[in-house]
């Protein structure tokens, strides 16, 4: 499983980061962005849910 950003969409509310730290970084400007390759371990995959669940813009998506 990779977890993909779209950065059209992202409006850098946080959550992702905040809910997924393992999988989530914030690029300079405060906008999400994909920590590494994307894949996700299995013990990140419920983080994993839960940052795409709360992502207000739907940017986030699980691949």
């Amino acid at each position: 499983m990779k977890v993909r950003i779209d950065p059209e969409r992202c409006q850098g509310h946080g959550r992702c980061y905040d809910l997924a730290p393992g999988l989530f970084d914030e690029d300079d400007e405060g906008y999400g962005q994909v920590a590494g390759d994307g894949s996700v371990p299995q013990d990140e995959e419920r983080a994993a849910r839960l940052a795409v669940a709360n992502c207000p813009e739907r940017a986030i998506e699980l691949l």
